[in-house]
């Protein structure tokens, strides 16, 4: 009888929770959204000018699938990101092979051409639960580095040999940058990747039954993230599958906005002028640039206090470059990715955000300026939103499969950018500008 009784249990909650995502779905698809259009060289919400300081949500398709996800956590970090103004997310629409040394698992595209469903379910639950929250997606379909698959993970399938690993001992980073270069000359890896980008925008949401193509919850197409010239010589081959891929996205998706995902001269050899060549390109709707003082050597956790001071210096110039290109070509920019660590690069939730908030503040002061003159920078993603998540201290922030899903990538130490719930300091910062924003504050 308790067995009975508790199949029955288990046979009305699955009942209920159906029953919970067909009423989501049918709201979902009356909800009027506001398609984000350029106009002026700025961003548009319907009628209205749109600046936002938004986040990086890399993984909300893999916590939004109903097998191995969590909608629970999904729906609740979505229900705070609204609460905090945020309604613009970058997402990946990707991650290639088998999920091995520190990579994405599970992927996307497990096999080249073939597709983990549970993981499509999830990008469309998720885009569903956005439009019910009038929140924009901006999704990125490939990526430059090894930590999603990737580039590298095309020249893989198409018999160049196994990729090296920069993130093993036996390979270094030159010889990662020069196999995955060949992806821009490799005939059968462009094709599939064009595959790829066919099969995702061709897709209708299979819960709010609208096109992809129409749905004005999308933003954007991004075409990869942070897809880079390796050297002069490589910029022609990069130059004609940029504009091939763009014209293909353009082709078949007149409606959404386009960017190529760059890091801004970072991904073409410190070369601003070689930004602008590949910018021209009228298809190309808006620019982006990224950010990471760390990474970029700006930040040396040995002397914070000063070189924060020296992030925010060498920030505000390297804005100032992208910007004057906007400007020039009359498109909107974005800061599509910035991050900064704890005190010390702690991964402990409990560790100081100071520093960061200093970054983040002068961060934010310049797209408020910008909004106020209506000027070419228009939005910020920071990276990156970990929500609810929680790092598993125990492997000294090393990602394993199974293990929570945050704002920092596999190969990275987890917790090392990102932001969690309960960063209340950072979170009010956001708020604040994102109610500046909005015009609510």
């Amino acid at each position: 009888m308790k067995t009975l009784k508790l199949i029955l249990i288990l046979i009305s909650s699955q009942l209920l929770l159906a029953c919970k995502v067909a009423h989501d779905s049918r709201v979902a698809r009356k909800i009027p959204i506001e398609l984000i259009t350029v106009k002026d060289g700025i961003f548009y919400k319907g009628s209205s000018p749109y600046y936002f300081v938004g986040a990086n949500y890399w993984y909300g398709p893999l916590i939004a699938a109903n097998n191995i996800g969590n909608r629970d956590r999904l729906v609740k970090e979505l229900d705070l990101m609204k609460e905090l103004g945020i309604d613009n997310l970058r997402i990946l629409v990707g991650a290639e092979g088998d999920g091995k040394d520190s990579r994405v698992h599970p992927a996307l595209q497990y096999k080249q051409g073939v597709y983990n469903e549970d993981l499509l379910d999830g990008l469309d639950f998720l885009l569903m639960q956005m439009r019910k929250r009038n929140m924009y997606a901006i999704l990125y379909m490939n990526n430059n580095w090894i930590w999603s698959g990737g580039m590298s993970q095309y020249l893989e399938w198409n018999g160049y040999g196994e990729v090296p690993n920069p993130f093993l001992e036996d390979y270094t980073w030159p010889q990662y940058m020069n196999y995955t270069k060949q992806f821009h000359t490799c005939e059968p890896c462009m094709e599939a990747f064009s595959k790829h980008v066919a099969f995702i925008i061709g897709r209708t949401n299979s819960y709010t039954k609208i096109p992809y193509t129409q749905d004005n919850t999308i933003m954007s197409w991004q075409v990869a993230n942070e897809p880079r010239v390796f050297s002069p010589d490589h910029e022609k081959a990069f130059a004609k599958w940029l504009k091939a891929t763009v014209a293909q996205i353009q082709s078949l998706d007149s409606m959404h906005l386009i960017s190529t995902g760059a890091e801004g001269k970072a991904s073409y050899l410190d070369d601003i002028d070689m930004y602008e060549r590949l910018h021209t390109n009228p298809d190309i709707d808006y620019l982006t640039m990224h950010m990471w003082p760390k990474n970029w050597g700006w930040y040396d956790t040995n002397n914070e206090e000063e070189t924060t001071k020296i992030s925010i210096e060498k920030a505000n110039a390297y804005l100032d470059e992208h910007i004057a290109i906007a400007q020039k070509l009359h498109k909107p920019i974005v800061m599509s990715e910035f991050g900064f660590p704890r005190e010390k690069e702690s991964l402990s939730p409990e560790a100081s955000i100071e520093n960061r908030n200093i970054f983040y503040g002068a961060i934010i002061k310049r797209v408020l300026e910008s909004k106020n003159k209506q000027d070419k920078l228009s939005g910020l993603n920071f990276w990156g939103f970990a929500g609810y998540g929680k790092a598993d201290e125990a492997n000294k922030g090393k990602w394993q499969h199974g293990d929570d899903f945050l704002a920092d990538p596999p190969q990275e130490p987890q917790g090392l950018n990102s932001v969690f719930a309960s960063d209340s300091t950072t979170l009010e910062l956001i708020l604040k500008a994102n109610g500046v924003l909005s015009g609510k504050k």
